[in-house]
């Protein structure tokens, strides 16, 4: 990219030819340079089956190249026309309670259907034909939001390929019997054509059934991905994205990220949530993270309001172009918005647009128009576009136990994503930039790596886990790891499995505090946890898990007081080899988890940014971003000049949602 990308998805077939000019002219004033088209266009594109009609899609093409605007060219296949449903009703997908769900909406389609994949390549086939060296062309846009409404089908025809993805991987059917326990229920399976989708069932499924057919079913539509990229490929070197859903649960984004030239994020943080700067934050960085460190591209945001939460707050003055500077301190060279013109109808017509219902005389274009316009300046800036981000503290963030931790007949009732946002929280609140990784990836680099939960984990993994620790490294491991392998066999003996060695101690017995279905049978509320220990501030508050903890050979740092668990280790920590890995047995509060943690980076000496109440910074290059996330302004003492501004940074008074990007120079 020779500039930071800027725009959003543009969707001219929803308004009559005379706007589409007047629209190129708004995106030049806006400073727009890349618009995404075609994402829902399949019914224009083949209004029957097999009469392809080009000629609009050639003038808006022609029309934004003639105003120097790139195109994101989409596929089209997110959204199947309703002729091709009723044709073929066998590609609308199933749900596990056998409701075939209809067209009328978006992603009718089931991902293991082959007429449905058939159609959709000769579509992708005749836009590539047409288009592939078209002068706008910038990127490709495979689909839409893969499973973001139909993550799943349980029809006929996605057993059939569900039964050949098994056999695949198990080779024998006692192969399989023996990975997912079927002895247990009298589950025993003669053959694979015995085996459907854990659909509705009188209680609970076979836990590893369910966590296959959850791998399945993300394989199953990145090869509707792979189909589709492979076509472009033939006969184009643009680059391919597809558009991510930050912390989607039913995509396996470590795979999918492989498979894109470009990683790109869907991101709405709710504005009325005040942890959403911080959850954002996250957000971002898991982007950076799965392409390996490259630049990333926000490619949807709002400018403003959204229209599917139960209350859609506007996002106060300033927050967009906050939130987007975000993203640009954490890796992306573009940030584009759903969508350029507001709709005036269909279902998303309340969402906010760049170009809103009130015209261009409105808050949110004349936002729209700054950050255009700053954007444009800022890739004349050496040393921020294109350039990476810095982290030396990690978080092992793993899709398998995601999806294992919640299911059912679990030890206790727990939220993956809340464990790693509460240790992510901590550490951006301490000053640390934070990278994720999967367990198996090369760890030398990194002064701190913390494990929420690897609830399943194979024995490479802690194999892995532990070689990092003993080389000199300080990991932090959180409850419920290493307690089940991956298919989903408990680790016998005492749980923790080899980490026992790593982190010398075991656990004997879980032990969460009493769970909130206890008030509904007058049996009170949940009780809190207390923990006592110097490193965390003395009287701590934790909450959701405890577990009894045996010592083999760590130190113990604080314990559980009160209760069943008095007097037992909460958090320990034992020297491996060069390094130190520490072990935190229950979910500590903010307040003594900040502590922990503060204590953890300062004795592996990570290097921290600035420290301002209600302030984020970033680093990426050698310019140090501020965005003042509070109510009221703030003072920067930090060294360098505003480049947005030209003010030198010491003693810069931000205003709420105000933004510095601090040049060393």
């Amino acid at each position: 990219m020779s500039v930071f990308w800027y725009g959003g998805d543009y969707n001219p077939e929803q308004w009559p030819a005379e706007v589409w000019r007047d629209d190129v002219r708004l995106m030049n004033r806006a400073g727009v340079n890349l618009a995404s088209v075609g994402i829902f266009s399949w019914a224009r594109i083949e209004p029957r089956e097999g009469e392809f009609d080009f000629a609009w899609l050639d003038e808006v093409l022609d029309l934004l190249h003639a105003g120097g605007v790139r195109v994101d060219l989409a596929t089209a296949t997110a959204s199947p026309p309703p002729w091709l449903a009723i044709a073929h009703p066998e590609i609308l997908p199933v749900t596990e309670n056998g409701v075939t769900l209809s067209s009328g909406s978006r992603q009718a389609y089931c991902p293991s259907s082959p007429v449905y994949r058939r159609y959709a390549a000769r579509l992708v086939e005749a836009i590539v034909e047409r288009y592939a060296d078209h002068p706008a062309l910038e990127l490709w846009h495979v689909n839409n939001e893969y499973g973001c409404h139909v993550s799943h089908c349980y029809c006929d025809t996605s057993a059939a390929a569900f039964r050949d993805w098994l056999e695949s991987k198990y080779g024998t059917i006692e192969s399989l019997n023996d990975a997912w326990g079927t002895a247990f229920w009298s589950q025993h399976y003669a053959a694979f054509d015995e085996i459907l989708p854990p659909r509705a069932a009188p209680t609970f499924k076979n836990p590893t059934q369910v966590l296959d057919f959850d791998r399945f079913s993300s394989d199953e539509l990145l090869e509707c991905y792979r189909a589709e990229a492979a076509i472009i490929r033939r006969a184009s070197s643009v680059p391919i994205t597809t558009n991510f859903m930050g912390f989607f649960k039913h995509a396996d984004y470590w795979k999918w990220a492989q498979e894109v030239d470009i990683v790109s994020d869907d991101s709405y943080p709710d504005p009325a949530d005040p942890q959403s700067p911080v959850y954002g934050a996250m957000q971002r960085d898991l982007m950076r993270s799965l392409g390996g460190g490259k630049p990333w591209l926000l490619m949807e945001q709002s400018p403003g309001a959204v229209n599917w939460r139960e209350r859609n707050a506007a996002k106060l003055p300033g927050q967009m172009r906050a939130w987007s500077y975000q993203c640009i301190g954490r890796g992306a060279d573009g940030i584009l918005f759903f969508q350029w013109r507001q709709a005036v109808a269909g279902a998303e017509k309340f969402h906010a647009g760049m170009v809103p219902h009130g015209g261009t005389d409105t808050r949110v274009f004349r936002e729209v128009e700054q950050l255009g316009a700053e954007l444009r300046a800022l890739s004349e800036i050496d040393d921020l576009l294109g350039t990476t981000v810095d982290a030396s503290v990690a978080i092992v963030f793993d899709w398998d136990s995601w999806r294992a931790v919640e299911q059912q007949a679990s030890p206790t009732a727990v939220s993956y994503i809340a464990g790693v946002f509460s240790w992510y929280r901590a550490l951006a609140s301490a000053g640390a930039m934070v990278d994720f990784v999967q367990p198996s990836d090369d760890l030398t680099a990194r002064r701190v790596v913390v494990v929420p939960s690897l609830f399943v984990a194979d024995d490479e993994q802690l194999v892995a886990l532990d070689a990092y620790a003993a080389g000199g490294g300080t990991l932090v491991i959180g409850y419920l790891t290493a307690i089940v392998d991956p298919d989903l066999h408990v680790r016998t003996g005492g749980y923790l499995g080899a980490l026992r060695e790593t982190l010398g101690v075991w656990i004997e017995e879980f032990a969460p505090p009493a769970s909130p279905d206890l008030a509904a049978t007058g049996g009170g509320t949940p009780r809190a946890l207390a923990v006592r220990g110097d490193l965390i501030g003395g009287l701590g508050a934790a909450s959701l898990w405890g577990e009894y903890v045996r010592v083999d050979a760590a130190s113990v740092d604080a314990v559980f007081e009160g209760g069943a668990l008095h007097g037992q280790p909460a958090v320990t920590h034992h020297d491996r080899g060069a390094g130190t890995a520490w072990y935190v047995a229950t979910q500590l509060d903010d307040a003594p988890l900040g502590a922990l943690v503060d204590t953890i980076l300062a004795a592996a000496g990570v290097d921290l940014l600035p420290k301002v109440t209600g302030v984020e910074f970033m680093r990426r290059g050698n310019h140090l971003l501020a965005i003042n996330h509070s109510a009221g302004a703030v003072v920067l003492d930090v060294f360098g000049t505003d480049i947005l501004t030209g003010v030198r940074a010491s003693g810069l008074t931000l205003a709420p949602q105000g933004v510095a990007v601090v040049s060393a120079g």
